[in-house]
């Protein structure tokens, strides 16, 4: 590793405001391969994708969080070396507000710091609650 390269999270989890399934699907057949999403219970999808030989199994949860669907990647062989470029990636390709988490989970971050990535490109840190309030 460089000096200049950062170590690949070892998931993904993206928000993703208001995408619909098929748009969701699209984007992840195009990214990582994976065949379209399926129902896997109540406003749960799952589908699996591959990347470099890996594979990279897809959970989507509608209405996760305030009204956002989560979208995770459970493995570190996805084509983002973070979240914040996959929610870049998604919000460019989907056309939607895209939120994730501002770096790693570490011992004492503070959990509400956000990234709010929105189609056009501009970026915003904020606060969000996932208590809802």
């Amino acid at each position: 590793m460089t000096p200049d390269s950062q170590p690949r999270y070892p998931d993904i989890e993206i928000y993703l405001a208001k995408a619909p399934i098929e748009g969701v699907s699209d984007w992840l057949g195009a990214a990582i391969g994976a065949e379209p999403l399926a129902p896997a219970g109540k406003g749960k999808w799952r589908t699996r994708g591959h990347h470099e030989g890996s594979e990279i199994p897809v959970l989507l949860v509608e209405k996760a969080a305030d009204g956002y669907a989560s979208l995770w990647f459970d493995s570190p062989a996805t084509p983002w070396e973070s979240d914040a470029a996959c929610a870049r990636s998604a919000a460019a390709r989907l056309g939607c507000e895209v939120r994730c988490s501002l770096g790693g989970w570490q011992p004492g971050d503070d959990p509400d710091r956000f990234l709010q990535v929105l189609p056009d490109g501009s970026e915003e840190e904020l606060h969000w609650p996932d208590s809802g309030h």
